[in-house]
């Protein structure tokens, strides 16, 4: 057999074994049991989160409560205020509306009570509230897990991803945590030091983060997203994402209106390869709308494969909520959504460039903590600035962003980053904490974080906040037991991208070996192989505590 027939002939062996084919008839009645109960219990979770983020509205008439907001903010307010039939602004749990409130609004009750709310969400005395749900999921998938031979869910999870051991994963934590929390004590000192400073705040809270930082950050640095976003049109950047494509891999995409789609905001592309041959069809959805769930992410309408002697090519797209057009202007994106666009069409590069035989090998069908190997590294492209230029252009005059802001994006790119891995780490601590051991015992939920936060909480607590009860990537998503695999896929794509800084970001022969040995490979091989295949060695954590200036 090849190597991927032999991967294959194992993966569909353990689907069964993993699914209970050897389990006797009344545990197989039992798995049955508990599968439709997590797939009731696991939607009921999402519908919650949904409805919670969709009742809240903060209505404002009096214009000095705008003090401090982004023009592009305010009349998305206005905007949307306008179609309810409503006088002033109205801001949401959206993330286009809460971020930049959260970042910019000067009024800090105002900010306390967005925050507030975004905290409470499906944690409150009413009918969307998750936390019985949260412990019904992960004491389910215990029984699940025991049921089919596994210790603990995290168990059962890990053996199909690079970790294979919750102790291995704990481990990477704890070592990073240990490397990282130095460096995020000094970075919350000097927030804290700066609030008290320019504002005479005594206490930092939750709701100052996000308002202090880009205080600091403007002074540090002065660098304002709100300065950035003219150079980001929503058209250029996909544009400039295009054309790293198209220098690294040969891809070409150009739009199409002949291919049906869900919704009229939707954009279809037809990609080709450099012979003009039929690549993918990819579909992008930017925009927020009543019923679409927040954040970004990547999804394949139908797989690449092989089949008598015919190949199907792919159908793949990515969702966003960036802010939409307005009367005025197009839709401008803050540097973190321009990196959120190029990571997602990390994703799509994966499933566009796909070539295996079999579809459930195919494009993005690899371990959960290797699938983030292709969205990360994309990103390292909007830092430089020969990527930059090719696509941040002034909205207005078309002028390319002026090579000091480059710069400052470079200088500030590790900005208190000692304390954004903490909060990545606190995120997989409490994921491995739910998954990791037997629940049962577990009472309260709100409890049960506050212990698993001990080691990583730079904040005081909020009493009527809780994160488990809205933390959708581990209980409605795919990442239980797989929240580590973001700072894992990190030190992948650090190490990666520091071959092609080696080369040239744009050297295409080191493009031609990550699509071979990478993209196109899909899950047909085990994925350390592959990396080493590309690499050639295995991935090291320097580049990683490099960049993000933790050495």
């Amino acid at each position: 057999m090849t190597a991927e027939q032999q991967t294959l002939l194992e993966k569909s062996y353990k689907d069964f074994t993993r699914n209970g084919a050897l389990l006797s008839d009344e545990a197989k009645e039992e798995l049955r049991k508990i599968d439709a109960a997590l797939a009731v219990v696991k939607l009921k979770f999402g519908e919650n989160v949904l409805a919670e983020t969709q009742a809240y509205q903060l209505h404002l008439t009096d214009a000095a409560d705008l003090s401090g907001l982004p023009e592009g903010t305010i009349e998305a307010a206005h905007d949307l205020a306008k179609s309810l039939d409503k006088e002033g602004w109205i801001f949401t749990l959206d993330y286009p509306s809460y971020i930049p409130f959260v970042t910019y609004a000067d009024k800090r009750e105002l900010r306390k009570e967005i925050a507030l709310a975004a905290g409470r969400k499906a944690f409150q005395a009413n009918e969307h509230n998750n936390e019985k749900n949260v412990l019904e999921i992960v004491n389910l998938r215990h029984q699940r897990a025991q049921l089919l031979g596994y210790s603990s869910h995290a168990n059962f999870i890990l053996e199909e991803r690079m970790a294979q051991r919750p102790e291995k994963v704990n481990a990477f934590l704890q070592d990073l945590l240990d490397k990282a929390k130095p460096a995020a004590l000094k970075e919350f000192q000097e927030l804290q030091d700066f609030a008290k400073k320019l504002d005479g705040i005594e206490q930092l809270e939750k709701w100052d983060s996000a308002y202090y930082a880009e205080k600091l950050k403007q002074q540090k640095f002065d660098l304002d997203d709100e300065k950035l976003k003219p150079y980001f049109n929503l058209a250029y950047v996909l544009a400039g994402a295009f054309d790293v494509a198209k220098q690294l891999y040969g891809l070409s995409f150009t739009e199409v209106d002949t291919i049906d789609k869900y919704h009229e905001d939707v954009q279809t592309f037809e990609v080709r390869d450099e012979n003009d041959a039929f690549v993918a069809i990819f579909y992008a959805d930017f925009f927020p709308r009543k019923g679409k769930r927040n954040g970004a992410w990547m999804t394949s309408y139908k797989p690449q494969y092989w089949k008598d002697g015919q190949e199907e090519r792919p159908h793949v797209s990515i969702v966003c909520n960036f802010t939409k057009p307005t009367a005025s202007r197009p839709s401008l994106l803050t540097f973190n959504e321009v990196t959120t666009l190029f990571h997602e069409f990390g994703h799509a590069l994966h499933g566009i460039l796909a070539d295996t035989t079999y579809p459930t090998l195919s494009g993005t069908s690899v371990f959960w903590d290797f699938v983030e190997l292709p969205s990360q590294i994309m990103e390292n492209w909007c830092y430089e600035e020969a990527c930059l230029a090719n696509f941040a252009k002034h909205y207005e005059t078309a002028e390319v962003i002026p090579m000091a802001l480059v710069d400052k994006i470079k200088e500030s790119a590790s900005f208190q980053e000692g304390m954004a891995t903490l909060r990545q780490i606190s995120f997989g601590l409490l994921d491995m904490g739910w998954h990791g051991a037997n629940p049962s015992l577990i009472e309260k939920v709100k409890d049960f974080e506050r212990t698993q936060f001990a080691s990583t909480s730079l904040y005081p607590d909020v009493a009527d906040n809780a994160m488990s009860t809205s933390f959708s990537h581990i209980f409605d998503g795919g990442y239980s037991s797989g929240y580590y695999s973001y700072k894992w896929a990190e030190v992948l794509d650090a190490d990666a991208f520091d071959f092609f800084k080696q080369e040239g970001i744009f050297n295409r022969a080191i493009g031609e070996k990550f699509k071979t040995n990478i993209l196109a490979k899909g899950g047909t091989e085990h994925p350390m192989v592959l990396y080493k295949r590309f690499r050639g060695q295995e991935p090291r954590v320097e580049p990683l505590l490099k960049r993000a200036g933790l050495l």
